[in-house]
C-alpha cells in the first residue's frame, strides 16, 4: 500500500474531497488528522473514516487560525509520531458580482483559503523536517487560472491565485530539506460545497449546465481530484514539485 507508515493531515477533511482523500489514505495504510469547522460533522466523518479511531484524529476549528494549524501538526506528532504529508485542501467558494462584495466577504476567502494554507504548511513543513522529508499538496482552484463569467468569483480567484504561486515559492525554497510542494486546479467538481449557498433543487438544476463547460461532457468527481492529490502526495510522483495540476476535464486546453 502507497501509504503505509505515513502520518497524513487534511484540512478540510469533515466532508467532500478532504473526507474522500482521508478515507482512501487510512485504506492504503496511513494514519490521518483530519480538521473541520463542525465539531459534530467532523466527529461523524471520523467514525465514517475509521470506527476503531485508531488511525484518525480531530481538530476541530478554523484553518484561517494559525493556532488550530500548530495543533493539528502537534496532534500528528503526539498521536501518530510525526508528520509525512499535508492535503491543504480547506476552503470555501461563493460566486457574487465584483460589485457586491464587502470587506468580510473577501477577508473570508483570503483567510481560509489563502493564509489558512501558508501557516498549515509552515507548521507541517517543520513537523516534516524531523521525519525526513514529506509532500504538501495543495487545492487550488481552476478559477485562479482562467475566470468564468457565470460565476463571477475576483475574491476566491484571488486567493486561490495565491495559493498557486505559493506552491511554487515553497517548492524552490523547501527542495532542499526533500519536501515536495504540488497543487491540483479542480474545475467544477460536485461537491457539497455548493450547499453553502445553494439549496438542493438549485444546485440540481445548475450544475448538469455546467458539464458542457469541459471538453470530457461532465463535471469532476471527488475521486477524480481524490486520484491526482494522492498521486502528488506519494513516492510515484517523487520527481515533481512546484507543479500546478489542472484536473477540469479539459477546461484549460481549450473550447470544443
Amino acid at each position: 500500500m502507497r501509504f503505509t507508515n505515513k502520518v497524513a493531515v487534511v484540512t478540510g477533511g469533515s466532508s467532500g474531497i478532504g473526507k474522500a482523500a482521508a478515507m482512501q489514505l487510512v485504506a492504503e495504510g496511513a494514519k490521518v488528522v483530519i480538521n473541520g469547522r463542525n465539531p459534530d460533522k467532523l466527529a461523524a466523518a471520523a467514525n465514517e473514516i475509521d470506527s476503531s479511531a485508531e488511525n484518525v484524529a480531530t481538530v476541530a476549528g478554523t484553518i484561517a487560525s494559525p493556532a488550530v494549524a500548530q495543533e493539528l501538526v502537534d496532534t500528528a506528532v503526539e498521536r501518530f509520531g510525526g508528520v509525512d504529508i499535508l492535503l491543504n485542501n480547506a476552503g470555501i467558494f461563493g460566486p457574487k458580482p465584483f460589485h457586491e462584495v464587502d470587506e468580510e466577504e473577501y477577508d473570508s476567502f483570503v483567510d481560509i483559503i489563502l493564509k489558512g494554507k501558508f501557516f498549515a504548511a509552515q507548521a507541517a513543513s517543520k513537523a516534516m523536517l524531523q521525519r525526513g522529508g514529506g509532500a504538501i499538496v495543495q487545492t487550488g482552484s481552476m478559477w485562479a487560472l482562467q475566470a468564468i463569467g457565470a460565476t463571477p468569483s475576483a475574491a476566491y480567484s484571488a486567493a486561490n491565485g495565491g495559493v498557486h504561486q505559493l506552491t511554487k515559492n515553497l517548492a524552490i525554497e523547501l527542495a532542499s530539506e526533500n519536501i515536495r510542494v504540488n497543487t491540483v486546479a479542480p474545475a467544477v467538481v460536485e461537491t457539497p460545497v455548493y450547499s453553502t449557498f445553494l439549496t438542493q433543487e438549485q444546485i440540481d438544476e445548475a450544475l448538469p449546465g455546467f458539464a458542457a463547460m469541459h471538453p470530457l461532457g461532465r463535471n469532476g468527481t471527488t475521486d477524480d481530484v481524490v486520484s491526482a492529490l494522492l498521486f502528488l502526495a506519494s513516492d510515484e510522483a517523487g520527481w515533481i514539485t512546484g507543479t500546478i495540476l489542472p484536473v477540469d476535464g479539459g477546461v484549460m486546453a481549450g473550447r470544443q
